[in-house]
């Protein structure tokens, strides 16, 4: 793909305009560059809906069909990755529509708290990639998927775009058509569900963390005793 973009630039709203003009010609160079550039975040905001891989990837294939099928309508107004991703959002949602009634998640009750709920921090890229370290990351991650998965649709749409996309409360709200104070509203009710669930999962394991036994508290006595002695 960095073969492909040095055609065009290297600015990257410069680099996406002059990609689509190019895939408005038929270029496939432009159109392969486009769709890589695109697919993690259509794919997150689809499985944000839906929670199927094999559904998320439907979606993401049918938003590629219908955006560059109508590229001649696209004017413009917003960025290409703006557009499409307001479509995959639609066709996610359609889509969900049709399996089952939406559910109306606004009456759940706002914590008090006064500053946002953060989440526990987890391993990053800098630890050894030892087998250990792989597991334990590997659970985390099943983890956390399972409890974004576990989230009312709406708040699992704002904490896919904030907190994983990494947009804006603005570019947000745009996306979702709610206000900037909604976002923030939402998100901070996402983290606290999510860090709920966390500590439930991990509370009972935390009598076992630290532990002194076996040998160690023989071991101890014995050199206690010895000292004593």
């Amino acid at each position: 793909m960095a073969t492909q973009l040095k055609r065009f630039g290297t600015n990257p709203a410069a680099t996406e305009a002059a990609l689509v003009a190019a895939a408005r010609l038929g270029g496939e160079a432009a159109i392969r560059a486009l769709i890589q550039a695109n697919n993690q975040r259509l794919f997150r905001v689809a499985r944000a809906v839906l929670r199927n891989d094999a559904e998320a990837e439907d979606v993401v294939q049918e938003t590629y069909v219908r955006a560059f099928t109508h590229l001649p309508g696209f004017e413009g107004k917003a960025a290409f990755s703006t557009w499409i991703t307001r479509i995959a959002l639609n066709e996610a949602l359609g889509r969900r529509r049709r399996q089952r009634p939406m559910v109306d998640i606004d009456m759940l009750e706002e914590s008090r708290e006064a500053g946002g709920a953060q989440l526990v921090p987890f391993p990053g890229a800098e630890l050894p990639a030892s087998p250990e370290t792989e597991t334990g990351r590997r659970q985390i991650k099943a983890l956390l998927e399972e409890l974004v998965d576990g989230l009312p649709q709406d708040f699992r749409m704002v904490f896919v775009l904030r907190e994983v996309e990494e947009l804006s409360t603005e570019e947000t709200a745009a996306f979702l058509s709610i206000k900037p104070e909604t976002v923030k509203t939402r998100l901070h009710r996402a983290r606290k569900l999510i860090r709920t669930g966390i500590e439930e999962r991990l509370s009972p394991a935390f009598a076992d963390i630290f532990p002194f036994d076996g040998a160690r508290c023989v071991n101890m006595a014995d050199q206690v005793v010895a000292r004593l002695r």
